[in-house]
C-alpha cells in the first residue's frame, strides 16, 4: 500500500497547486496574485525538497512535507497560507454592476 499512497499523497498535492495557481491567475489585484503565486511557490518548493530528500536525491534539510510531516509550527503556517489563497479566492468575483 505505501505505493499507491504515496501517489495518492502526490497527486492530492498536484492537485492543490493547480488550483493555487488557478487563484493566483484569476485574482482581482496584482496584490493578491503575487500573495498566491508566492504562497504556491512554497508549497512546491516544500513537496519537491521533501520527497527529494526521502529518495536520496537532494540534501536532508528540515523542511517539513506540507500538511503530513510532523510539527505543530508548520501546520499553523500551511493553514494560514490556505486560508490566504482562499481570502484571495473569495475576493475574486467582479462586480457585473457599476454605479
Amino acid at each position: 500500500m505505501g505505493f499507491i499512497i504515496a501517489g495518492a499523497v502526490i497527486i492530492l498535492y498536484v492537485v492543490l497547486i493547480t488550483k493555487c495557481l488557478y487563484v493566483a491567475k484569476t485574482a482581482k489585484d496584482e496584490l493578491g496574485s503575487l500573495i498566491a503565486s508566492g504562497i504556491t511557490g512554497i508549497f512546491v518548493f516544500h513537496m519537491i525538497e521533501n520527497i527529494g530528500m526521502v529518495m536520496g536525491l537532494l540534501p536532508i534539510t528540515g523542511v517539513p512535507l506540507p500538511f503530513i510531516s510532523y510539527g505543530g509550527s508548520s501546520l499553523i503556517t500551511n493553514f494560514i497560507c490556505i486560508a490566504l489563497i482562499l481570502n484571495i479566492s473569495s475576493k475574486r468575483q467582479k462586480t457585473i454592476f457599476v454605479k
